[in-house]
């Protein structure tokens, strides 16, 4: 192996290194912070050391930790979709949620809901996120061909028609919550501004089963998604199928934010800010922006749904309402970098 390659190599491994030292941390000191503060106050030393009483353990076993792993899963699938679907589109803009691929799957869930019913048994604890898989795929194969001028990406298409999927989603939502009934509309109206709120062990199980194996696949993907940047001509010529990778980022980012949808219901701009934060520190390198994207997103959403639930004590603010509060001028900053071609 040539000296300079070696010691390139040996950088990226000292920079991917540094990154994970420092993000790794940054996630356990919120983990931590995340199960001691609320109602009942758990002390940091305690949860270390297991010297809780029976209350507290009550607490931290039934309430908090199931919330807090909940968090970080779904904010983990939400930041590691924005960051391949970026990758995919090649444009930080690009997003599950600006794009429509949220909402559709929000509507496919809106639709089990109020249309179909309540499931048991096993679909259950899967439908939702089954009818939110469905929805978010549909939604990504219509942006994914709209979004084509002459066999290429258009930024501009894709936006307009991420803008129409979410007028005609929002529709069908109306009509939907015009149908329901009183308690429907009540559960609906809360599920759509997003919440944690009464997270199970099950839900917890679900969640995993579905979005681990889903940001596992993304995380091999990485390599992929590089060489696609150089377009995808020259990502054919290098031996990379472009139409495979395409299907797979779809359907398992579908998969993943379909899970997350159905769980905790839309929860936005999660998938737009974390993968672009983690382009600022530590460059565009998808083999390191994918992952970072998944250990970020799960800080950031645990993060921010430790305030929700505690900001306004003792009631609780839906988290999707704190992301969109962080995410929506956030945007409007990357909006106008990208307009004066600084990003």
């Amino acid at each position: 192996m040539p000296i300079f390659s070696l010691t390139r190599r040996q950088g990226q491994i000292s920079a991917t290194r540094r990154a994970f030292i420092l993000v790794c941390p940054l996630l356990l000191v919120i983990f931590l912070f995340s199960l001691s503060i609320g109602a009942i106050s758990i002390p940091v030393q305690g949860l270390i050391l297991g010297d809780l009483n029976q209350l507290q353990q009550s607490v931290l076993l039934n309430i908090r930790l199931p919330r807090t792993i909940l968090a970080m899963l779904i904010g983990a699938a939400l930041g590691i979709s924005g960051a391949a679907m970026q990758g995919l589109f090649r444009n930080p803009l690009a997003d599950p949620g600006l794009i429509g691929i949220s909402s559709g799957a929000a509507l496919a869930v809106a639709i089990s809901i109020v249309l179909i019913g309540p499931a048991t048994g096993f679909l259950g604890l899967y439908g939702l996120g089954l009818a939110a898989f469905v929805g978010g795929t549909l939604t990504s194969l219509v942006i994914l061909r709209l979004s084509k001028i002459s066999g290429l990406f258009s930024v501009t298409h894709m936006l307009l028609a991420g803008i129409a999927i979410n007028a005609l989603t929002f529709a069908g939502t109306g009509v939907l919550t015009y149908l329901s009934d009183d308690q429907q509309l009540r559960a609906f109206t809360f599920w759509t501004m997003g919440s944690l709120g009464g997270a199970l062990w099950a839900q917890v199980f679900v969640s995993a089963s579905i979005t681990v194996p889903a940001i596992w696949i993304l995380v091999l993907k990485a390599r992929q998604l590089n060489v696609l940047l150089l377009g995808e001509e020259n990502a054919t010529y290098l031996g990379i199928d472009t139409v495979r990778l395409k299907r797979t980022i779809i359907v398992t980012t579908a998969l993943t934010v379909g899970a997350a949808v159905a769980i905790s219901g839309l929860i936005g701009f999660v998938g737009l800010v974390v993968p672009h934060l983690i382009r600022l520190l530590f460059g565009a390198n998808h083999q390191l922006l994918i992952p970072l994207s998944a250990i970020l997103g799960a800080g950031l959403l645990l993060l921010a749904d430790t305030f929700a639930r505690t900001i306004v004590s003792p009631a609780e603010l839906p988290v999707g309402v704190l992301t969109s509060l962080i995410g929506g001028p956030f945007f409007l900053w990357l909006l106008v970098k990208q307009t004066s071609g600084k990003l």
